[in-house]
């Protein structure tokens, strides 16, 4: 696959897409950085979950850089250290963005819902869905392998396009409450908007390139069986 031009033309547009998506995060992130906020990233997480009646979710520090997830799980919320001790509208608007994430999930936000339950076969696919489709492809006593490779990958997919919904719904989420609840202002809401947008748009590139992948692998299959 790695070898075949036809790949790279097929994920062309992911690529500079997500591209883009990264230089745009970088350059949004750093300015938003410059911008101070009156609380930390850390404080005002705090703030939204508590405000949302969710004083149970914890706030924990993580080494690394935009490293910041939260764990439906464990029903914690997990800052890396610029964003968890930063003043600035950076750490703000990314903490807040993970908090979303826990308000969804104190809603049984449906989408939400359905990705977590769809986690363990998405890793599972994309794990071993190129590994059982070349075999296929190679060998062919195990061509019966490459439809159970797409069909594994498939999983992989409908991850991402559950996945991005939920994102797009955690960003907004973030916002209404960084607003409403008086933690930034409208100029502060401006940088916030950045980074966040900047952010959703590396999610639009990662679920455009899982599905121009499947249709590269349909594309090969298809190949082989004529």
């Amino acid at each position: 696959m790695f070898f075949d031009p036809m790949y790279f033309l097929f994920l062309a547009p992911a690529m500079l897409l997500a591209f883009w998506a990264q230089m745009r995060v970088k350059s949004t992130y750093a300015e938003a950085q410059q911008i101070p906020a009156e609380l930390s990233g850390a404080a005002a997480a705090r703030h939204v979950l508590n405000s949302a009646g969710l004083q149970n979710v914890q706030i924990e520090e993580i080494p690394g850089e935009l490293t910041d997830h939260y764990d439906p799980s464990d029903k914690v919320l997990r800052l890396s250290t610029p964003v968890y001790r930063s003043k600035t509208m950076a750490a703000v608007g990314i903490a807040a963005h993970e908090a979303g994430h826990a308000l969804q999930d104190a809603a049984a936000y449906g989408p939400m819902q359905i990705r977590n339950l769809a986690v363990p076969a998405a890793n599972f696919g994309s794990r071993f869905s190129f590994t059982l489709f070349f075999l296929g492809m190679i060998f062919h006593p195990l061509h019966i392998l490459m439809p159970v490779g797409i069909a594994l990958f498939s999983c992989f997919v409908f991850f991402q396009l559950v996945n991005l919904p939920v994102e797009i719904n955690a960003s907004n989420r973030a916002k209404a409450q960084l607003v409403g609840l008086g933690i930034i202002d409208e100029q502060g809401l401006v940088y916030v908007r950045k980074v966040l947008d900047a952010a959703a748009w590396t999610y639009v590139a990662g679920t455009l390139q899982s599905l121009l992948t499947l249709l590269y692998l349909i594309m090969r299959a298809s190949g082989r069986r004529d």
